[in-house]
């Protein structure tokens, strides 16, 4: 997927109900020996610096808001104010218009709209330099066929975090790095970088953990790990869906890059079927090209929403805030520049077209790669239609914050 694996790593990290680990809520792993990290300078924040410049405009600027049937995007709003409104640090940010949004009128678009306008100041986002355009990417949710049980089907297997799996919070050494954290494991009494991805896929070291799914094809497990998320067909007919739960520390590098630069795939080329044709013809280089990634993505089993729920209605993978994600209603952003939570209008077009896709859609999830003020990786949805649309989506597009009135803005 050129998006996605060109330019892009598109696993979400969300932040679930407490089966696994989240990464903003981090478990201590037990060991019998005690892990030291000693460090005698902070370690360097390699991370290019996000410093987004908010500038208010006129909804009248917004290319697109007047025609937006924004009352598509509202179950996404209200399913995310539920997380904002648990959340000590958001919640009294959002109490107004989210107890006040009780009595929309949510069928209503002009209802819906005045509702914003009442309560929100849009800001126009634009990097310190003063660029206002920037990537627009998309992912989605895939579908796989697999099996609880390893047999010569299915033998490829999708991972629970493992025991062994520790993270540090910078953040407890030294306070001015604050939301950084370090993956890795504890070798005697310190602690080194967790496994590679062709460590572990080589063996040298088994996972504690037993493997949730397996899988048919390596490819297509790997896709699924770029998602972040998604759903298995078991034999029986029923299925099991997989959201992110954890990941080995390691940073994400790009395999279609890497054909691109060895000369092996034209960048045209470098899309999911592209990609997948060069594997099929060069299989005796297929596990190698796939082990240029380090990265490597655990995921957890995620139970079905509650019939007839605002979850169950949206239907879609947990975002980092929490939620469900809504489709083409929410996006990924970085951050450290979009608030999470916050309403986002987006000015776009469709993949390979000039036809404008501009819709207010809802920031509720992050992404590996999705770095920079004016960046998103918009939520195509579930299956392979979505995939396709995902897949093709490398667009330019601008943004607009909708911050609550009378509140200072985001830092």
């Amino acid at each position: 997927m050129l998006a996605c694996l060109v330019l892009t790593a598109c696993q979400s990290v969300p932040t679930p109900a407490p089966v696994a680990p989240p990464p903003s809520v981090e478990s201590p792993v037990g060991s019998p020996v005690p892990p030291t990290v000693s460090t005698p300078t902070p370690p360097p924040v390699t991370a290019a610096p996000v410093r987004p410049v908010f500038t208010p405009a006129t909804w009248t600027e917004i290319p697109g808001w007047n025609s937006d049937a924004l009352e598509a995007v509202w179950p996404a709003f209200r399913i995310g104010c539920r997380a904002l409104l648990a959340n000590p640090k958001t919640q009294e940010l959002w109490q107004r218009p989210c107890a006040d949004s009780e009595s929309v009128d949510a069928s209503n678009t002009r209802s819906v709209r005045a509702f914003f306008e009442t309560y929100f100041i849009p800001y126009r986002v634009a990097a310190a330099d003063g660029r206002d355009v920037g990537r627009v990417t998309g992912y989605y949710e895939p579908l796989l066929k697999g099996s609880r049980e390893r047999n010569a089907q299915y033998a490829v297997p999708l991972y629970a975090p493992p025991d062994d799996l520790l993270t540090v919070d910078l953040a407890d050494l030294y306070p001015e790095l604050k939301d950084k954290r370090v993956r890795g494991r504890v070798d005697g009494r310190k602690v080194v970088p967790y496994w590679t991805r062709a460590e572990i896929a080589h063996g040298a070291t088994p996972l504690p953990s037993n493997p949730l799914v397996f899988v048919a094809d390596p490819v297509e497990a790997f896709y699924f790990e770029i998602q972040g998320s998604g759903r298995i067909e078991l034999a029986d007919g029923s299925v099991l869906r997989l959201g992110y739960a954890d990941q080995n520390g390691h940073p994400y590098k790009s395999i279609a890059r890497v054909l691109i630069d060895r000369g092996d795939l034209p960048r045209e080329r470098a899309s999911l079927a592209g990609i997948s044709s060069w594997v099929k013809a060069h299989p005796e280089q297929a596990r190698a090209l796939l082990d240029e990634n380090p990265s490597f993505v655990f995921f957890r089993e995620v139970p079905p929403p509650e019939p007839g729920s605002l979850d169950a209605r949206i239907d879609g993978p947990i975002g980092t805030l929490g939620v469900p994600l809504l489709a083409q209603r929410t996006i990924a952003i970085d951050a450290r520049a979009i608030p999470l939570g916050a309403p986002v209008f987006l000015a776009t077009t469709l993949p390979l077209s000039k036809t404008p896709l501009e819709r207010l859609v809802m920031a509720q999830d992050t992404g590996g790669a999705i770095r920079g003020e004016v960046r998103a990786d918009y939520f195509w949805g579930f299956g392979p239609q979505a995939g396709r649309e995902a897949g093709r989506m490398l667009q330019d597009g601008r943004m607009w914050l909708l911050w609550p009135k009378g509140a200072d803005l985001p830092q």
